[in-house]
């Protein structure tokens, strides 16, 4: 858990609250308290900001899933509502797959890297159960990376190292890959065939005026 975290635990629990209060986020401090030495922050302020940031750029997508099979089927009628469908669903399923699958690749490689612990240059060079511990593959770079550590505490494999590191920012990617962009997609899939479906009348009855008058009728 964030020590952050811990610290409003800390808190509520020395103004007497019990852990069921403490749970609910919404109980949290509003304005930056004094704790410890250090100040903790408005949680909830920040939260706020975020969700509101992040709804107002969803306006124009959540817009475009709605309008497009309408706007499309009053133009090209049936046969374009149906190719649109038609590619929605097959490049939206493909999207969604390589999403939650490199997702789930980001978020396992963090995990693995974890397993191994905090493996020094020290503990690396003079420990031989520490070295078999290291991937074969990779034992030699390790091994160059260790004689080049400034100092025998440096982190050279594990939690903390350069390549945990690595797989920390692939994992702020890989959460939303798996977690959010990719299910929101079939989300997409299903949003634009019910607008089809409940529009079909609309489209059956004047796709084919409009598109006689845009000069795209038969």
């Amino acid at each position: 858990m964030p020590s952050s975290v811990c610290n409003v635990r800390a808190y509520l629990k020395g103004q007497g609250h019990n852990d069921a209060y403490i749970r609910n986020p919404d109980n949290w401090p509003r304005t930056p308290v004094p704790y410890n030495g250090g100040m903790i922050p408005d949680y909830a302020n920040c939260v706020a900001i975020s969700t509101a940031g992040a709804q107002k750029e969803m306006i124009f997508p959540s817009l475009l899933a709605i309008i497009a099979p309408i706007a499309v089927g009053l133009v090209f009628g049936v046969a374009g509502v149906m190719g649109l469908l038609a590619g929605g669903l097959v490049a939206g399923f493909a999207v969604a797959v390589f999403m939650a699958n490199a997702g789930g690749a980001w978020d396992n490689a963090k995990k693995y890297i974890e397993t191994f612990g905090k493996i020094t240059a020290k503990a690396f060079k003079t420990d031989a159960a520490a070295r078999e511990l290291v991937p074969a593959a990779i034992r030699e770079a390790i091994a160059a990376r260790a004689e080049l550590a400034e100092s025998d505490d440096e982190i050279v494999y594990g939690k903390g190292s350069s390549d945990h590191k690595a797989t920390v920012v692939g994992d702020t990617v890989g959460d939303p890959f798996k977690d959010t962009s990719g299910p929101s997609l079939n989300i997409l899939i299903k949003l634009m065939s019910m607008v089809s479906v409940v529009f079909a009348g609309l489209v059956v009855a004047y796709g084919p005026k409009i598109g006689s008058l845009l000069g795209l009728g038969n």
